[in-house]
């Protein structure tokens, strides 16, 4: 099967992509690196009368370095951040997600804006992302709005994008030098989505610790003072009973199925805990 016709649109500039998005007279889609939208193109899951191509634009491939933050641009590529084009404020994390992710070939076109904009719960980004406190600007005709990356996703494949809207950038808060995190998922092959995802950050410092359960059904379960999973605090103790409760207070009905995502954040606070 093969896309509807539709009218096809590469805008140059952030306020000419913005007038496009912000044309209710059609439907209007976005594209970037293609790698979810295209296959929903070719079986019509999505059937757009406009097709608005925002790689173009340089603003959305901008990255500054802060002293507090590395800011990146909405289209810039999961092979960026794993290259070391995106300057790593986070002491390894997102470099080793990013190498990840799918195949290579996924990670040369496939952005962190689309990912997150996409918000399937079992890609990577949405659950590390969340676990660091990273936050997402967007902006469209009432000008511009910040949220947190658990806050942007709504549900499965529902992000809280207001019609005339664009995802322009991703802030990831820096780590201090005493901060540990860990990350782990549970896929079947390597290059797959993932069946369970855990996510762990502790930033003594800056008095910083949360867990995130991800790939679940709808969005990452996040846990913003995730000391209440650690037991005594000795290195390997984890409260398994604790993080189910909080699987299950969240919806997470299945008891396999919790404690395969119990399984993954106890794995992830591990790998923090080894460093």
């Amino acid at each position: 099967m093969k896309p509807v016709n539709f009218d096809y649109a590469r805008p140059a500039d952030l306020d000419a992509a913005l007038a496009l998005v912000g044309d209710d007279s059609r439907a209007v889609k976005v594209i970037a690196g293609s790698q979810s939208l295209g296959p929903m193109l070719n079986m019509r899951l999505v059937q757009p009368e406009l097709l608005v191509d925002i790689t173009a634009i340089e603003a959305l491939k901008h990255v500054e370095e802060r002293s507090d933050a590395v800011v990146m641009g909405a289209c810039v590529t999961h092979a960026d951040i794993e290259d070391g084009r995106v300057p790593d404020v986070t002491r390894g994390a997102l470099p080793a997600v990013a190498r990840g992710i799918a195949y290579r070939a996924v990670r040369n076109r496939g952005t962190i804006g689309g990912s997150l904009t996409h918000a399937d719960p079992s890609a990577d980004w949405i659950s590390i992302l969340a676990a660091l406190g990273a936050s997402v600007t967007l902006r469209g005709p009432s000008g511009e709005r910040r949220l947190a990356v658990e806050d942007y996703m709504l549900g499965a494949l529902e992000a809280d994008l207001r019609p005339g809207e664009l995802l322009v950038s991703v802030t990831v808060p820096r780590l201090s030098l005493s901060a540990r995190w860990g990350y782990y998922k549970i896929c079947r092959k390597t290059g797959e989505f993932a069946h369970a995802i855990g996510a762990f950050l502790v930033d003594p410092e800056r008095h910083v610790s949360r867990a995130v359960i991800g790939a679940t059904e709808s969005r990452p379960i996040v846990v913003a003072n995730a000391r209440q999973l650690l037991g005594d605090g000795r290195p390997g103790a984890f409260d398994a009973r604790a993080a189910e409760s909080l699987a299950e207070a969240a919806g997470m009905a299945d008891a396999i199925d919790r404690q395969i995502h119990v399984a993954a954040l106890r794995r992830a606070i591990e790998r923090a805990q080894v460093q």
